[in-house]
């Protein structure tokens, strides 16, 4: 688990350099961009996937606390928090008990340490039901010099253990991740860590305090193996090794031999290498904060962790061969394509049997040997109500109202939207924030579902006008040492490195999460990206829904809508099949130029990316505001629909077919021009659709909805239930 033997060889493939990185990828806490004056953005994603499944509410809430403190380690203030959750159909009773469990895991431990969450996402399919995952992640904010490294250095400097006595709670936490789930490793509640964020919280302002000190050399979080890991990678990073003596150690069981204090993971503790000297600062500061500073040990100049107990040496070890990168061992495992991966690319569809034009199946089949799955469509009306009322595509307003995303004033554009803006504090910058990724997509294609991940949050951040950074990663997957999963990582990662390197992006680090299989088999594969962007003038950012009448709408981007994967598919089947849409590198890159030019010049009153539910879906989102639950018209033209009709039929597809490479963009009538002008100077295709209306009704043509009739479906569909039930 924690030397990554069997992804780091494929992780060392993504792009990971950029003039911006302040870190190397994969060597410290957390990644860390520069965003100009000084300052630095700092972020990860993690997955608290296995512990969440065992014991929802604890599980959830130390994920948090554990990404939390990769971040405050590294110096910086946490600004904001996102997470991306995978659970089984909300309709079954466990299902159920997870999600609400996790929840308000994520929301009790977040609202005490006073981060706001910034964005997110909510995602329901069969294969999550015994392997939900919680992907949590962090963003901060620190100066260049100020920042903290997970380094060891200097011969006789102490060492201390900060924060929360040690007990019990998490011990084999990491080898419990390292397996697939079972009814006997559902039962191990002990390897489930306990949190408590009022800690969390001191220990992050004495940590911040610390820091600014100046009295260390070095600090790191103690997450996967406790004390264990820690110690090997602060010394094997600084080319020394560490004197440990356990029995220095604050425990809160009696009892515990070497064994259970090296492996616990009990929540809220760091390890702190203090220059030789200053000691009493060091406890100073957390005195002051009410929480533990103990020496516990020295760093040496031998690269060996020498460790003690009761006066015994119980360990003696290079701490080199413990660690990512290090002697470690690393694997490549067995790959297998699944035929079935064939079958998917050569699926074609029929609406109520009626051919469907636009296919992406593979281009060398012949239909002899396609298979055909038929969608049995309903009227266009009330298709559409019955996407609103879905669980992947309903108001995700039952979860966001049990997180606080407004804690601290710094948020400008919250959840609800694509991706969520933050303001960076004493500047004028903002920080655009989203994690997001299609499972259902990555199934079907993992190298074209990856980089499609990567190229939605590109879009999500684009959209309202921040240029983007960076990413990290969790990556999600089942047993690899099963040919078949290991495919799906390595096409993953491939496809997760061609959209980076298109975007000229780096990989600043992240987490893989193995072993998400059950008797019931692996999790559709999650390469979950979470994706930041910067804003220079946060006035600037563009907001997601049309808030007036007379407003111009167009459609930007290649449109060439697919059922493969979607979610219409699947609601009106209960199949996942078919090629997920095209994905055309060029055009995204492309798009995201233009989103970032257009806001730079002020063209844009409203931008929303097109995905689950496709078009109906996206223009009925820049119909209705979430937030204040207000919501104004649109009304298409005849002219745009014969044109979406024209490379696009039958009528479902257009409507409700998922296509990448495509936003819908708002704006000013006497801006229309300049904004086709701006898109045909990158390339791209400018479909006006039509524009908005007083009288609050969707105007499709082929059906009509007043929108708070959509809004009261989408505001009561099948989320907000699954929170009344039980």
């Amino acid at each position: 688990h924690c030397s990554y033997k069997n992804s780091i060889l494929q992780l060392k493939t993504l792009p990971t350099e950029s003039e911006r990185a302040l870190t190397k990828t994969g060597e410290e806490n957390a990644g860390a961009l520069d965003i100009g004056d000084g300052l630095a953005v700092v972020f990860k994603i993690e997955s608290h996937n296995h512990p969440t499944a065992v014991e929802p509410y604890q599980g959830a809430a130390t994920g948090v606390g554990g990404i939390m403190r990769d971040i405050f380690t590294m110096g910086a203030r946490p600004i904001c928090s996102l997470n991306s959750l995978r659970f089984g159909p909300p309709d079954q009773k466990r299902n159920r008990f997870l999600l609400n469990g996790a929840v308000k895991g994520i929301g009790d431990y977040g609202n005490c340490l006073g981060i706001p969450v910034a964005g997110g996402e909510i995602f329901f399919d069969p294969t999550f039901t015994r392997n939900c995952l919680v992907n949590a992640m962090t963003v901060g904010i620190v100066k260049h010099n100020e920042m903290a490294f997970a380094k060891a250095e200097g011969t006789g400097n102490p060492v201390f253990i900060v924060g929360a006595s040690t007990g019990r709670d998490g011990i084999h936490g990491a080898s419990f991740a390292s397996r697939d789930l079972t009814s006997e490793s559902e039962s191990k509640r002990s390897a489930v860590q306990v949190g408590d964020p009022f800690m969390e919280k001191l220990l992050l302002e004495a940590t911040l305090e610390l820091i600014n000190s100046g009295a260390i050399t070095g600090i790191q979080d103690m997450g996967a193996a406790g004390i264990s890991c820690s110690t090997s990678e602060m010394s094997a990073k600084g080319g020394v090794g560490m004197r440990i003596d356990l029995d220095k150690v604050p425990l809160r069981e009696t009892g515990m031999n070497a064994y259970e204090i090296m492996l616990s993971e009990s929540q809220e503790r760091m390890l702190v290498v203090a220059h030789k000297g200053r000691e009493d600062e060091v406890r100073c500061i957390f005195e002051k904060w009410e929480l533990s500073a103990v020496e516990i040990g020295t760093v040496t100049d031998d690269g060996l962790l020498h460790i003690y107990r009761e006066g015994r040496l119980c360990a003696l070890i290079p701490a080199e061969s413990l660690v990512l990168g290090g002697g470690a061992p690393r694997y490549e495992r067995d790959t297998r394509r699944s035929e079935q991966l064939d079958v998917y690319q050569r699926t074609r569809f029929t609406v109520n049997g009626e051919p469907v034009r636009n296919q992406n199946a593979g281009a060398n089949t012949s239909a002899d040997d396609s298979p055909v799955q038929d969608i049995p469509a309903g009227s266009a009306g009330e298709d559409f109500l019955e996407l609103l009322a879905s669980a992947n595509i309903s108001s995700r307003r039952a979860v966001q109202e049990q997180y606080d995303t407004e804690v601290g004033l710094a948020r400008v554009i919250g959840p609800g939207g694509d991706g969520g803006v933050t303001r960076v504090h004493d500047t004028n910058k903002g920080i655009a924030v989203a994690t997001d990724c299609n499972s259902r997509y990555v199934s079907l294609d993992p190298f074209n579902g990856a980089a499609q991940a990567v190229c939605e949050s590109a879009r999500n951040v684009a959209v309202t006008g921040a240029r983007p950074l960076g990413i990290t990663n969790c990556l999600n997957f089942g047993n690899p040492y099963i040919p078949e999963n290991y495919y799906m990582f390595t096409e993953s990662i491939r496809g997760m490195g061609a959209a980076c390197s298109a975007f000229q992006i780096p990989v600043t680090g992240g987490n893989v999460s193995f072993y998400n299989e059950s008797v019931d088999g692996p999790v559709r594969p999650t390469p979950t990206i979470g994706m930041v962007g910067l804003l220079d003038e946060i006035q600037k950012a563009v907001r997601a829904v049309i808030t007036r009448a007379d407003i111009r709408i167009g459609l930007i981007g290649n449109f060439q809508p697919s059922f493969g994967g979607s979610e219409y598919l699947y609601l009106k089947t209960g199949t996942v099949t078919g090629a997920p849409p095209r994905l055309d590198l060029d055009q995204e890159v492309a798009l995201v130029n233009f989103l970032c030019s257009a806001a730079q010049k002020e063209l844009l009153h409203a931008a929303h990316d097109l995905s689950l539910g496709g078009l109906a879906v996206a223009l009925f989102r820049m119909a209705y505001d979430a937030q204040t639950r207000s919501s104004i018209g649109i009304q298409l033209e005849a002219a745009a629909i014969e044109s979406l009709r024209a490379n696009s039929a039958p009528d479902a597809l257009w409507l409700f077919g998922e296509t990448n490479g495509c936003v819908l963009v708002a704006c000013e009538p006497e801006r229309l021009g300049a904004v086709q002008e701006l898109a045909q100077a990158h390339s791209l295709t400018f479909l006006e659709l039509g524009h908005s209306t007083e009288e609050p009704e969707l105007q499709l043509k082929l059906f009509s909805v007043a929108t708070p009739r959509a809004a009261e479906v989408y505001e009561n569909g099948e989320l907000f239930r699954a929170f009344q039930r039980d």
